[in-house]
C-alpha cells in the first residue's frame, strides 16, 4: 500500500503523531534552543563538547520534525469498514496457529507506520503480514520467515 506515496493511518495514529509534531515544534525546539545557549555561555565554542551535543540534538530534532511532517503530509486516514469483511485486510485483527508447533498468536494488521510487534500491531510490509492479506478464514498459507517457511491456518478475522 505504500507504492502510491500515501501513508495509511487510523484517525487515532493521526492524531498521536500530530500531537507529537506539535511537542517537537514548541517544547523540543525550546529545550534545545536553551541548550545551546547555555553552552555558548560556557566560551570558546571550537573545543566545547556541550556545544557540539547540543547542536547534534538540535540536528536531530529537526530531522525528526520533517520526517513527522512528511509523513503527515502524505496521510490517509483509513477506516476498517471500507474493506470486504470476511478477509484479511489493513487494520483487521486476525487469529492464527502456527500449524507446526500448534501455537497461537493474533495480530492487528496495521502500516508500518503504526506497526509495534510489542504489543501485536503486525505491518502488513512484514512477511506474516503480507502471507495473510486477502486471506479467509479457515485459510492454509505458507510464510516465509526469518526462521524458516511456516505453516499458518487462519482461525478468526475481526
Amino acid at each position: 500500500m505504500q507504492d502510491s506515496g500515501f501513508v495509511y493511518l487510523t484517525q487515532e495514529r493521526l492524531l498521536e503523531l500530530e500531537k507529537e509534531l506539535k511537542a517537537l515544534k514548541t517544547t523540543g525546539r525550546k529545550d534545545i534552543a536553551q541548550k545551546i545557549a547555555e553552552a555558548r555561555s560556557h566560551g570558546d565554542l571550537s573545543e566545547n563538547a556541550e556545544y557540539d551535543a547540543a547542536k547534534d540534538e538540535q540536528s536531530l530534532l529537526e530531522l525528526k520534525i520533517s520526517k513527522l511532517e512528511s509523513t503527515l503530509a502524505r496521510a490517509m486516514v483509513i477506516e476498517a469498514s471500507q474493506f470486504k469483511n470476511g478477509e484479511v485486510h489493513i487494520l483487521s485483527k486476525v487469529k492464527i496457529r502456527n500449524l507446526k508447533s500448534g501455537s497461537e498468536v493474533a495480530y492487528h494488521l496495521v502500516s508500518p507506520e503504526e506497526a509495534d510487534f510489542k504489543i501485536g500491531k503486525l505491518s502488513i510490509t512484514s512477511p506474516i503480514g503480507k502471507g495473510l492479506l486477502g486471506k479467509q478464514v479457515g485459510d492454509k498459507v505458507q510464510i516465509q520467515v526469518p526462521a524458516g517457511m511456516q505453516e499458518f491456518e487462519i482461525l478468526e478475522i475481526a
